[in-house]
């Protein structure tokens, strides 16, 4: 391995950071949950060491598979360079900087803790808005508003853990998970009736434009109307959105569903993941009505939904850019499995045994280490070395 495989696309040092932020940042939480260690005080405005947790799975991990993902297919959808090279260290070592700092800087430095973390998204988006502008591509000109929009989130978490706003942290958050949820279900949209055509003969998976526009259209419906006070915003009309989501997302995943999918282990781990961003509508709506806390629909969307669906785009996407088979490691199939088992814990068995919930945060938590741990084992080596048939990338 040379520094310059690494560096060669956007996609191979991103998802090895991601796969090892999921790892470290996990065995923190851990630690934490059990009293081993303290979150960053910077945070402690912020939601504490729950808040230091949310911001780095979202900002920490998932803006890395995202920043991976994007360097790599804007590249492809429009024949024009992204950062390769210095420039793309560059990426990796700001967003590198953005985790380690809470951590080593004190709190007379505040400011620099929140300037670093912030400078990531814009520069992403500036990487990825030069070719996507220079090509015209209107069509994916959306990547650009979702980006502004996660910029935004980290920058009202950021604002509250200084203590210039009140309450900011928890509407950032919620954005950042919104928008992470909009991207799936766009990217989504697009590769997997097309993934299951490529590896299913004779499937046909269906889509239809009013409701993949319905679809889309009620993920930013209710990412307006939750931080409105149930004053300006009826409960009702917020339960409904959130139920009428649910509908076009199930409906949406059964249209492309093929039954033969299960002897593909990268075809199901996305219809798995998207799976769970279903149930996170569901445990939306119906919190609304019952007494179920909101986090679990939260959780749903993050442990369940988003990390499925990274893990198998990482799998895939290495794969192919790689110049390697469509056949991912064992170890790597077993870790698609663990991923969801640990939203499970997380999320649906405190539905029905609430106690030693303590005990469960930390059995599905150690589920998702191992799991990330396992592709880091098995894609390191993958991600570090030249592609199979020779080929630049």
């Amino acid at each position: 391995m040379t520094p310059r495989v690494l560096f060669a696309l956007g996609f191979r040092p991103f998802f090895l950071a991601a796969g090892l932020a999921a790892v470290a940042l996990m065995a923190v939480w851990i630690a934490i949950l059990q009293g081993g260690v303290a979150a960053p005080a910077y945070f402690d405005r912020a939601g504490g060491s729950a808040g230091w947790h949310s911001h780095e799975m979202l900002f920490g991990y998932l803006t890395a598979v995202v920043a991976g993902f994007l360097l790599t297919a804007v590249r492809n959808w429009t024949g024009l360079p992204t950062p390769t090279g210095g420039a793309l260290a560059a990426l990796v070592g700001l967003w590198f900087v953005g985790r380690v700092t809470p951590f080593v800087v004190g709190d007379a430095a505040a400011g620099a803790v929140a300037a670093l973390d912030l400078a990531f998204l814009p520069a992403l988006t500036i990487a990825v808005a030069i070719p996507l502008l220079r090509s015209g591509q209107r069509r994916n000109l959306v990547f650009l508003l979702v980006l502004a929009a996660l910029a935004l989130a980290n920058l009202l978490i950021h604002l509250e853990a200084l203590g210039l706003a009140t309450g900011s942290a928890w509407i950032g958050t919620r954005l950042a998970v919104d928008g992470i949820v909009l991207l799936i279900a766009i990217i989504a949209g697009r590769v997997v009736p097309f993934f299951t055509r490529g590896a299913l003969p004779g499937a046909q998976p269906r889509s239809w434009p009013i409701l993949d526009g319905l679809a889309l259209a009620s993920i930013v419906a209710l990412a307006a109307l939750r931080p409105a006070t149930p004053e300006l915003i009826p409960v009702p009309l917020f339960c409904g959105v959130a139920a009428l989501a649910a509908l076009c997302h199930a409906v949406r995943l059964a249209a492309w569903y093929d039954a033969r999918i299960w002897s593909q282990p990268l075809l199901w781990v996305l219809f798995v993941g998207y799976a769970w961003l279903v149930v996170g509508f569901a445990l939306t709506a119906l919190s609304t009505r019952l007494p179920l806390a909101p986090l679990l629909g939260l959780h749903a969307f993050t442990a369940g939904g988003m990390g499925t669906v990274t893990l198998g785009m990482m799998a895939r996407i290495a794969l192919g850019h790689t110049g390697r088979p469509f056949v991912p490691p064992r170890a790597v199939v077993v870790a698609f499995a663990l991923v969801p088992l640990a939203a499970v814990v997380r999320v649906l068995v405190p539905l029905f045994a609430p106690h030693g919930y303590a005990r469960l945060l930390v059995l599905a938590g150690t589920l998702w280490l191992v799991a990330f741990l396992l592709f880091v084992v098995a894609y390191a080596p993958i991600l570090l070395r030249p592609r199979a048939d020779g080929r630049p990338g």
